[in-house]
């Protein structure tokens, strides 16, 4: 299962912002007003003055050629170098040579005359570089020096686990991942569909379902994107073997547009045939024809089964009236939940929703799970969404209710409006 990662193999975020990460105008020349830090030697002053004053200007060029000259007179001290090689990467970067950019930097660096503001800034500027120069181990090393000193930020810690993707080191892509998220959370924002992007491939790749289902969990509350609830939805039902629970997924699929392939929609639509819902398996084939059930063979067979479930369900609509009545007599509420199911069925979600109502309020239903997803998905068509959260918050109170079933209409609920 292979799901598109942005930015994965060729565009790591370099996210540069050179007028905050770049420290080169802090540094002084000899003619600059304020006298209490360094300064620039007086041999080669007029040559960084010029520099200074051509990387004012935007003129690269010149700004190099002139540090050049600036670095042929020799005898420099560690702040004239450390200034030198400053401006120089920044004009580096400028004229888009990242490489040399960062070499520059790191020769600066090393002066140790940066002071801590600087040293922080210039760190994540190697990080930023030396990232998108797919340098990952230098890379590696000046972002761990930025998560240990608390100046990381949250992309940054992104950055990090999307190389270790990169390295196909998924224990630690899928650590800093979190980590990234987690501090996300922090600031109040949003975390990176592409961190846990990289922990469902990653578990993809290695056959961990578990990790594909807590990944895929994960991107549905992060964006609740269709593709994300087919991933899901499909680890969940592929080890089921229950066909009432199997059905319960298909519902949500269905409810959901995760549903792809003309498969899905015949079992369902077979399902919910044995189940003595007929009006409702044909719209579910009604719906699979106008899209995934489009090959020839499949079409033939849906057609066939399309045509015997309309001869059941018109039926069922005959019938309704006097199934309504026995039901409303019954003091049971199993047949007020099927009468509501039928409803359901035939697109009456209004009487559906009373019929429902009546069964829960009796007591004596064979299967109360059915009836809180069928009364949730009714007051869902009704656009009513209070309601249906309330209805599906009934599948706690369903004795020996399964795990599964669950966990997937307690994300539907969680997720409905959003």
């Amino acid at each position: 299962m292979t799901h598109s990662i942005q930015n994965v193999r060729t565009g790591i975020i370099l996210g540069l912002s050179l007028a905050v990460a770049s420290v080169m105008l802090t540094a002084q020349v000899s003619q600059a007003a304020d006298k209490k830090g360094p300064e620039i030697s007086r041999g080669i002053a007029k040559e960084m003055a010029a520099a200074q004053k051509a990387l004012q200007a935007s003129q690269w060029q010149e700004a190099l050629k002139q540090l050049d000259a600036a670095e042929a007179k020799g005898s420099l001290t560690p702040f004239d170098k450390k200034t030198i090689y400053d401006f120089r990467g920044f004009a580096d970067i400028k004229l888009n040579k990242l490489k040399d950019a960062e070499a520059a930097y790191e020769v600066a660096m090393a002066t140790g005359q940066y002071t801590p503001d600087e040293t922080a800034k210039t760190t994540r500027m190697l990080f930023q570089l030396s990232a998108g120069n797919q340098q990952y181990p230098k890379a590696l090393e000046f972002g761990k020096q930025m998560a240990d000193s608390g100046t990381a930020k949250p992309d940054d810690l992104g950055v990090i686990s999307q190389i270790y993707y990169l390295q196909k080191d998924c224990k630690n892509a899928g650590v800093w991942a979190d980590k990234a998220a987690a501090a996300s959370r922090k600031a109040g924002e949003a975390p990176k569909e592409n961190w846990y992007l990289f922990k469902l491939q990653c578990a993809s790749d290695a056959g961990d379902t578990g990790a594909m289902d807590a990944a895929a969990v994960d991107l549905i509350r992060l964006n609740n994107k269709t593709t994300y609830w087919n991933t899901f939805l499909r680890i969940e039902r592929q080890d089921e073997r229950d066909d009432h629970n199997l059905l319960m997924i298909y519902r949500a699929m269905y409810d959901l547009n995760a549903m792809d392939k003309g498969s899905d929609y015949m079992e369902m639509a077979q399902l919910l045939g044995d189940a003595a819902l007929p009006g409702e398996a044909y719209a579910v084939l009604d719906k699979g024809m106008a899209g995934p059930l489009n090959d020839p063979k499949e079409k033939e067979r849906a057609t066939r089964l399309q045509a015997s479930l309309k001869t059941r369900a018109d039926a069922d609509k005959k019938g309704q009236a006097q199934f309504d009545a026995e039901a409303t007599k019954n003091p049971a509420g199993e047949l007020d939940v099927k009468l509501g199911e039928v409803y359901f069925g035939s697109g009456d979600y209004a009487s559906a929703i009373t019929a429902i109502n009546r069964g829960i309020g009796k007591g004596g239903i064979k299967h109360p799970d059915e009836a809180y997803i069928y009364l949730g998905r009714a007051q869902v068509a009704q656009k009513n969404t209070a309601e249906a959260k309330k209805a599906f918050a009934g599948l706690k109170s369903v004795p020996n209710v399964n795990p599964r079933v669950l966990k997937i209409w307690e994300l539907y609920a969680e997720k409905l409006g959003s």
